[in-house]
């Protein structure tokens, strides 16, 4: 089921996210609900707390080629256990912030512990766009945004425009 994105401002994407205590079919329905609203965006990535629910969920697949064979992931507490000293610069936007976009520099590489939707431990090392969507997921979970990597005065004019989005949904 397609469920509705939070759209910034909204305070719950500034929350710190609760650690999943185990994996339930109720988090499992969460998973395959993010997936679907995450694809129908289309996005690469969602945090559970931009459809609302603040646990450490995310999911991801940055296959973008039409005939490359789709990789869906979903990590529940992740976390960062390594980064690289290089950097990668990407434009970044966001599910919750649609239609901005703005460059951000993160570690090139990243290992990332995770549990999987079996309650078993997973690790693997993140690269490229999988590392800078892995990242920005993570960032979520943690109350972050991309824009919170931008100046002042930037992340100000993205946030009005938010709201302005905000009010012309309201009235729609």
């Amino acid at each position: 089921m397609k469920r509705p994105i939070l759209i910034h401002p909204d305070p719950r994407l500034k929350k710190v996210c609760a650690p999943v205590s185990d994996v339930s079919d109720e988090l499992r329905a969460l998973a395959d609900d993010m997936l679907e609203t995450m694809y129908h965006a289309p996005g690469i990535g969602l945090a559970a707390p931009q459809v609302g629910v603040m646990d450490r969920l995310l999911v991801m697949d940055c296959v973008k080629e039409e005939n490359e064979t789709p990789r869906p992931m979903v990590l529940i507490n992740p976390e960062i256990v390594a980064s690289s000293d290089e950097r990668n610069v990407y434009e970044e936007g966001c599910l919750s912030i649609p239609e901005q976009f703005a460059e951000v520099t993160r570690p090139k590489l990243v290992d990332v512990r995770w549990m999987d939707l079996d309650g078993n431990e997973q690790q693997e090392t993140f690269d490229g766009l999988w590392a800078t969507c892995v990242q920005h997921e993570i960032d979520h979970l943690n109350g972050k945004l991309f824009i919170d990597y931008l100046g002042p005065m930037k992340r100000q004019m993205i946030t009005r425009r938010m709201q302005k989005l905000k009010r012309e949904k309201a009235r729609a």
